[in-house]
């Protein structure tokens, strides 16, 4: 399914306009089904949808048990629907909130562990600036359609996931999902993300222990008081030769 179409549009420029075909990003319905009953419905950019999935079950802890992804069955139409055969049971509905996300995200009531983040993964600043640079030239359907996020896992000197997806929880549990079942661990990784750290980015990267978290815009203060009392860095800013640390500033070697 294509990530992206294209529409005729008016295109006006001070006193002249005329008609263009401009490319749209692709925004579809995804429902997650456990069992044959609904759990979730959210929007979304209809690729990488196995990692999104896996992403958002496993960091929401949706299904009390193991459920085997590879078993999930997946159907493209209007809308898109995942099916999950699962024995264990599902997080309640009154557990579930819509979030700040662009296209009302959903996470779920869950307590933020208080347990620091001891991770020693540092990064000299240059280098972060630098693979910044290199996760935002990766943004392909964004300079197509100017539509979209991105998120990505790095280890410092390589991206080893990306995604990109209407919604910025999205993208960040794409690549989160893709790392689950690539069997990469985030001990020693960083997200970089191109929105803003809310909470619930920060909640996120925070059940997973990510160490650092790095946006090329800001953090909201909640998210800050989560990665202060987990022990996540926290970066925000990355533009150009700068970037501003919020917490934990050890992990950036200026």
């Amino acid at each position: 399914m294509n990530a992206s179409t294209k529409k005729t549009i008016l295109k006006i420029s001070g006193n002249s306009a005329a008609k263009a075909e401009d490319a749209v990003a692709v925004e579809k319905r995804l429902r997650i089904l456990v069992n044959g009953e609904e759990v979730i419905s959210l929007y979304c950019t209809p690729f990488m949808i196995r990692e999104l999935v896996v992403g958002i079950l496993m960091t929401e802890g949706i299904i009390k048990g193991e459920w085997c992804a590879d078993r999930m069955s997946i159907e493209y139409g209007d809308d898109i629907v995942v099916n999950i055969n699962s024995a264990d049971a599902v997080i309640p509905r009154e557990n579930r909130v819509v979030t700040s996300g662009c296209v009302g995200g959903i996470t779920f009531v869950k307590k933020i562990e208080d347990e620091k983040i001891t991770d020693e993964f540092s990064i000299e600043a240059k280098s972060l600036l630098s693979i910044f640079k290199e996760f935002q030239l990766r943004s392909d359907l964004y300079r197509l359609t100017g539509c979209v996020h991105s998120a990505a896992i790095s280890d410092g000197k390589h991206i080893i996931a990306f995604a990109e997806d209407i919604g910025r929880h999205n993208a960040v549990d794409k690549v989160i999902g893709y790392s689950v079942l690539e069997n990469i661990g985030l001990a020693g990784k960083l997200m970089l993300a191109s929105g803003r750290l809310s909470s619930e980015i920060a909640s996120k990267c925070s059940r997973w222990s990510i160490p650092i978290v790095a946006s090329r815009t800001a953090p909201t203060h909640l998210a800050i008081e989560i990665a202060e009392l987990r022990g996540i860095t926290l970066v925000g800013f990355v533009r150009g030769d700068r970037l501003n640390v919020y917490t934990h500033p050890q992990r950036v070697k200026s």
